[in-house]
């Protein structure tokens, strides 16, 4: 069964689903959570033990208490995907790298437009930190889409700006 539970933030309601023990995405506002799940067959649990964790986790790490998560995340995609998204998470709170960076870090430099896309299919936003990677001359590229707003709000938190 999925459960749900939310929490506001400084980038609005972060919904986070989980079924068994177990977090299975973290939708980034109302919209995306209705267009993504099946509200008759989800069910608000914000005691579960996995979303407690998770809450926990978010409150501390938007209040400037946490710089990695420790969750137990079901991560799936390709391995492409799954390669970009290990490098994201061994980029430093704080730090940002170029789409570039990560494609030479996956001996793939010319997967430039790919790393955007294994971006966008990242389940776990924050907690695998897609808003770290930024265009080669430093500016802020597409986040949730076309949310710009929120990687420069998450990366003014983390000092990365």
């Amino acid at each position: 069964m999925r459960t749900y539970s939310y929490i506001d933030s400084i980038i609005g309601k972060l919904f986070m689903v989980a079924e068994k023990n177990v977090l299975t995405v973290i939708h980034m506002g109302e919209e995306d959570f209705h267009q993504n799940e099946d509200i008759n067959n989800i069910t608000y649990q914000p005691d579960h033990p996995a979303l407690l964790e998770t809450s926990k986790q978010l409150h501390e790490y938007f209040a400037g208490n946490r710089k990695e998560f420790d969750l137990p995340l079901e991560v799936e995609g390709t391995n492409f995907q799954k390669a970009v998204w290990e490098q994201l998470c061994l980029i430093p709170f704080g730090e940002t790298r170029s789409y570039l960076d990560i494609a030479v870090s996956i001996d793939n430099p010319k997967a430039v437009r790919a790393i955007g896309q294994a971006n966008r299919a990242n389940k776990y936003p924050i907690i695998i930190p897609c808003h770290r990677v930024i265009g080669k001359n430093n500016s802020l590229t597409g986040y949730a889409g076309t949310r710009v707003d929120l990687k420069e709000k998450l990366l003014k938190l983390e000092g990365a700006l």
